[in-house]
């Protein structure tokens, strides 16, 4: 039976789309085994998945063109899932990105990427469009977007587009393995962090926590202080509870996790805890998370 010609018609359309945006596909060579996908963000630039990036070092790119180059890591943010990479690239074209408005439940979406045998493509909708959210890692996603589609893992880390070939921003694997996309304003921010200083600063304590209810307690307990770390300078010790930052009460290590935004660095916070069932105060002064720790 013949397509119709409103089905036939959306079909070259998506099939255009496809071949516009795997022009800015490319396949990322940075870990043992098969490559996995990534942006050309502009010209000498490539975005891709900070989490799938396992080494820093002798990463090379295959382009659209067919060219394989060197890369170099220009810096990466695990609170946001991005890397930056540094290449010979050469001229990119231009790729509009999609208003933050534009995207609604429901929507389609175009996930596209570069394997070793050519470009990747999977299409599906929007199953969730929120607000600001904060990953696991701390790090501030300016909307949380879910999406309904078959990704292939070596997709992951490449554009997504909506139907009017604007990008959405990168798509990843969040939990359970369901899509996500990291917004493409926050990427641009990102990319300008990264473009200039190399990292994203972000707050450090050295703390391992869970949250506790006991009773009328409810906070953070202290599984482990890392020595030297602020926390343990500040005084800090295994068991405490802490119950409020700068007078905010505590429920989960996001919230804690929150508070140690860039700005956070170098100021002195009023920790809230009970010890040994006796309430306290302590001042820490935050310091920078090492580049390659993960806790708050």
């Amino acid at each position: 039976m013949p397509l119709s010609l409103p089905l036939a018609a959306l079909s070259a359309h998506y099939a255009a789309l496809a071949a516009a945006g795997t022009a800015r596909a490319v396949a990322v060579h940075g870990r043992e085994g098969k490559p996995f996908s990534g942006i050309l963000w502009q010209e000498g630039l490539v975005v891709t998945a900070a989490e799938v990036l396992e080494r820093d070092e002798d990463i090379t790119l295959a382009l659209p063109d067919g060219r394989r180059v060197p890369a170099t890591l220009a810096g990466r943010d695990a609170g946001t899932d991005i890397a930056l990479l540094r290449a010979e690239t050469g001229p990119v074209p231009p790729l509009p990105l999609a208003p933050p408005e534009s995207l609604a439940l429901g929507s389609l979406a175009l996930a596209l990427g570069r394997g070793e045998e050519g470009p990747l493509a999977a299409m599906g909708i929007c199953a969730f469009a929120g607000g600001a959210w904060r990953s696991m890692r701390g790090g501030m996603l300016d909307r949380r977007l879910v999406f309904d589609l078959r990704l292939s893992p070596l997709a992951e880390g490449g554009p997504l587009l909506d139907a009017e070939a604007r990008l959405i921003g990168m798509t990843v694997f969040g939990p359970r393995r369901r899509p996500l996309a990291i917004p493409a304003e926050t990427i641009a921010r990102v990319v300008a962090l990264l473009q200039a200083r190399g990292r994203v600063s972000r707050g450090y304590l050295g703390l391992a926590m869970q949250p506790v209810r006991a009773g009328a307690l409810r906070g953070l307990m202290v599984l482990g202080v890392d020595p030297g770390s602020p926390a343990a300078l500040g005084g800090v010790l295994l068991g405490d509870v802490l119950t409020a930052l700068d007078g905010t009460p505590l429920t989960s290590v996001r919230e804690m996790l929150g508070r140690l935004e860039p700005d956070s660095v170098g100021r002195v916070l009023s920790l809230a805890l009970v010890r040994a069932g006796q309430p306290m105060a302590l001042g820490v002064t935050v310091g920078e998370r090492p580049g390659t720790r993960q806790a708050g």
